[in-house]
């Protein structure tokens, strides 16, 4: 999807795809998917409004990695996910990171980075790493190599220090990781061919990214600490602004830098990919309207969308809990929204255990803020 805003943050346009359904093989194709989207949702910006673009970003999912061939731009692999376990790869980032890093966790960047590195592919002395929201901006501006701080950290970037570790740039794949900038820090100019093609203008600019559930904090102007935003999309991410720091992998719990404060959090894998699993659009809305969200459900769920857990329980191995399904399907989604809800007031509560500034106001974002009962 996209959002044009003016200066003073007011949507003048905005328009979503979905992503076409491409297969490579056994799997998606995804980089064709998220490629072509990208240019169709350029070409749904106004034509009267296209000359007046000055910048643009993208974010992305965090962790969600790509392996890119430096001398070619194709990749070497498919993309990793954000959501994607590489369990063989975490006994090797333990060794090297310190204990309860970011980085320890099984779908962590770096765990990507390192099963893929250990594993029979070729390409390595040109590969660099990208996520999702750099590849795609290397589509606009055609720098390789260039990521920010908030989608570097859970493949080891320090953003207190603003650079690499040492234990990370003593590793054989330190060439691979891409350089840093702030989110939103200017790149370049978008690419001639596409300036052309779109009519933008020819000082459009392009600027780093951030990650999804930072974009929609970011969105939220919840500017003091103790405001926080629960993202409910295809995954819930939770982001509390706090004075201090708070990391422990055992948790899933991370730290983005944001200014002179943290944004404190972690993301689960329950949300909106389960609700697509068992229901349609039509199908939520309608059930949504006959559930009373004053009245407790008896139901107690662990809704996923396949095996694994990140936050506020890091368990790769976590099953799916989502039975007894009663009769009544208005029931059945109110017991996996309450279910939801739960995790997300652990997650909250475990921040605060972990040394986090105290949430005194949460604001709703993603895609799940449009429905009423939900919020």
């Amino acid at each position: 999807r996209y959002a044009l805003i003016d200066r003073k943050g007011r949507i003048q346009a905005e328009a979503k795809r979905k992503y076409p359904l491409y297969v490579s093989g056994e799997s998606m194709d995804w980089v064709r998917s998220w490629k072509e989207t990208l240019f169709l949702l350029l070409e749904d910006i106004p034509i009267d409004l296209r000359p007046l673009v000055a910048s643009m970003s993208i974010d992305g999912t965090s962790a969600t990695t790509l392996i890119i061939d430096s001398s070619t731009g194709e990749a070497l692999c498919r993309p990793l996910l954000y959501n994607e376990s590489c369990p063989d790869a975490l006994p090797v980032v333990k060794s090297i990171a310190p204990p309860n890093h970011t980085v320890c966790t099984g779908s962590s960047t770096l765990c990507k980075l390192v099963s893929w590195w250990n594993s029979d592919s070729s390409g390595k002395e040109s590969a660099a790493l990208m996520h999702q929201a750099d590849w795609l901006l290397w589509l606009l501006h055609g720098k390789l190599g260039i990521s920010d701080y908030n989608n570097a950290l859970k493949v080891g970037f320090d953003p207190e220090q603003d650079a690499y570790p040492r234990w990370l740039l003593s590793q054989p794949y330190a060439s691979v990781l891409p350089s840093v900038t702030s989110p939103g820090a200017a790149i370049g100019t978008l690419k001639e061919d596409i300036k052309k093609q779109f009519g933008f203008s020819e000082d459009c600019v392009v600027r780093a990214g951030t990650t999804d559930s930072i974009a929609a904090f970011l969105a939220a102007r919840a500017t003091e600490p103790g405001k926080a935003v629960t993202s409910l999309g295809s995954t819930l991410a939770i982001k509390l602004l706090s004075r201090t720091r708070v990391e422990d992998a055992r948790f899933g719990v991370y730290s983005h830098r944001l200014d002179d404060k943290w944004l404190v959090g972690g993301a689960s894998n329950t949300g909106g990919a389960v609700l697509r699993q068992l229901f349609t659009d039509e199908q939520l809305e309608k059930l949504s309207k006959q559930i009373n969200p004053e009245v407790p459900s008896s139901l107690d769920y662990y809704p996923l969308p396949a095996v694994g857990e990140r936050f506020p329980v890091a368990d790769p191995n976590m099953m799916p809990r989502l039975h007894p399904r009663p009769n009544n399907d208005a029931e059945y989604l109110h017991g996996i929204f309450e279910s939801i809800a739960r995790i997300e007031a652990r997650g909250y509560g475990l921040l605060k255990e972990l040394g986090a500034t105290e949430v005194d106001e949460v604001f709703t974002a993603g895609g799940g803020a449009k429905n009423e009962r939900w919020t």
